[in-house]
């Protein structure tokens, strides 16, 4: 992943994250079969892959942290209007 693209996945929605993620992961699934079976040519993609969906992870995490923080402020903020 080019560092131009690291930079947009904050702006990508949870369901592109997620369609990532998968994709991510059958590649890395892929590349490790490929790494023991002795086919793969470039063995450092397999490690390339694992940090690549390791950042969509934590884009992904960091999505979810806000969005149910913003829910316990506006509850907090609701209750005391009330």
């Amino acid at each position: 992943m080019k560092k131009q693209e690291r930079q947009t996945l904050t702006e990508k929605t949870s369901a592109e994250l997620v369609k990532l993620q998968v994709e991510l992961q059958q590649q890395l699934t892929k590349a490790q079969l490929e790494k023991k079976a002795g086919k793969l040519s470039n063995t450092s993609s397999v490690k390339m892959l694992a940090d690549d969906l390791a950042r969509v992870k934590t884009v992904l995490r960091q999505q979810a942290l806000t969005a149910s923080n913003d829910q316990k402020v506006g509850k907090k903020q609701e209750s005391k209007k009330e």
